[in-house]
């Protein structure tokens, strides 16, 4: 079928509001179903960049699900939008190679598109002796990474560099730095668009079925999920038969694939989330940081570090807040608490003064935060992104990405162009 005529009837089922209700396996049957070339579930920055990449390189009819009423409003729009450099993942693993490839990757496209971005460099420091070690390590694997410009200093040479900085010892790594997120990712979703790819907001896909031939997804309406009563069986709006899916939904890839009938449960890693926060610098006449400064990687993160935006404005995190307890249409639909209290920067001032003992008390107020889709929990050490295709699963023309944090914003086009080699084959 046409991609257009799809398009038509795919929105016009979802324009009908319909309700969740009861229903049977006959009833079920009656549920209108359609098939379609390509399809990605998420419409957030590997989403999108996935999209194009089949839109644009494997000339594929590409939709594109989000459960959102637009693209981005998941992990890829409350992060730090660092272009990382690739220094913290262990040699061979997949954010090795995806962070280096992607990052190359995305200072051409920043710079062949005009995307405001700026590589201002990072300081990774040690405050303490026993972090002196731990930071020549990161030093290590960034050069096993190929990371290029690496440099180890001394306190005394990071202060000459930045004045307000305390610390022993510093890893100066040049190719990090900054984008603007939201410009980006539009810039790539016009790219999709202009070569076919459309993409359905406000839609969401609640589970699905392998017959043995296609994976057919169960899809609703986002708002008639909002309203369901938890009790009631839900029954889709339309069933979509792929010949592609990439199962791109971030906080929601792992709940959808344990959805899924007839793909292995065992296969599927347990789902973990962390909360971060981050607060803004305010009082201050200028910027007292003119790179980014990272502390060593903590539990669960790379610790409590200063970011800048395009305009010189310094903001502090993120810190590390595990939750449980979430429920699939949560994941689905984001409905997680972005609040940032106020009083969390009490746990915020003591970290940052460990390298920035200048932090005026009062100076810190609540910016945003945002979720990460881990595969570990507390204590339990990072784990790589998984990428799973027909190998692992079975299923033809079926990739799930799990777990897709950082460095997920600078990999994306290195990831969405390993999907698309693997599903040309």
């Amino acid at each position: 079928m046409k991609p257009d005529t799809a398009t038509k009837i795919f929105r016009a089922l979802l324009a009908a509001g319909r309700k969740p209700r009861l229903f049977s396996t006959e009833q079920y049957k009656s549920v209108p179903t359609e098939t379609t070339d390509a399809v990605v579930i998420g419409a957030g920055v590997v989403g999108i960049a996935v999209a194009r990449e089949l839109a644009m390189k494997l000339a594929r009819e590409v939709l594109v699900i989000e459960s959102a009423a637009t693209f981005g409003t998941g992990s890829s729009s409350r992060n730090s939008e660092v272009i990382h450099a690739g220094i913290y993942y262990p040699r061979n693993s997949l954010k090795a190679a995806f962070c280096v490839r992607g990052r190359q990757l995305l200072y051409k496209y920043c710079e062949e598109h005009h995307i405001p971005h700026k590589q201002i460099g990072k300081l990774i420091v040690a405050t303490g002796s026993s972090e002196i070690s731990k930071l020549d390590l990161l030093m290590t694997r960034g050069i096993e990474n190929g990371v290029e410009g690496l440099r180890m200093m001394d306190g005394h040479e990071a202060t000459r560099m930045e004045p307000e900085l305390q610390c022993l010892k510093a890893l100066l790594s040049p190719a990090s730095g900054i984008v603007d997120s939201h410009s980006f990712m539009l810039s790539l979703l016009g790219e999709a668009e202009n070569h076919g790819a459309t993409f359905s907001y406000n839609t969401t896909v609640t589970g699905g079925k392998y017959d043995g031939d296609r994976v057919k997804l169960y899809i609703s309406d986002s708002q008639a999920l909002r309203n369901w009563d938890w009790k009631s069986p839900l029954k889709p709006d339309l069933i979509l038969s792929p010949r592609i899916l990439v199962n791109s939904a971030g906080l929601g890839a792992l709940a959808l694939s344990k959805r899924i009938h007839g793909l292995d449960n065992g296969i599927i890693p347990r789902p973990y989330f962390a909360r971060g926060c981050y607060f803004t610098l305010s009082n201050v006449r200028s910027p007292p940081f003119q790179h980014l400064i990272y502390p060593i990687p903590e539990d669960g993160g790379l610790g409590v570090h200063v970011t800048l935006d395009l305009n010189g404005q310094v903001r502090f995190g993120p810190d590390v807040e595990w939750i449980d307890g979430v429920d699939d249409i949560s994941s689905f639909l984001n409905l997680f608490d972005y609040s940032v209290p106020g009083d969390r920067a009490n746990r915020f001032y003591p970290e940052i003064r460990k390298y920035y003992p200048y932090l005026k008390d009062g100076s810190l107020e609540p910016g945003y935060a945002g979720i990460r889709p881990k595969l570990s929990g507390a204590k339990q050490g990072p784990i790589d992104f998984v990428i799973q295709g027909e190998e692992i699963h079975g299923i033809p023309g079926l990739i799930n990405l799990f777990g897709i944090e950082s460095p997920g914003l600078t990999s994306c086009l290195a990831i969405a162009e390993h999907v698309a080699a693997r599903l040309s084959r």
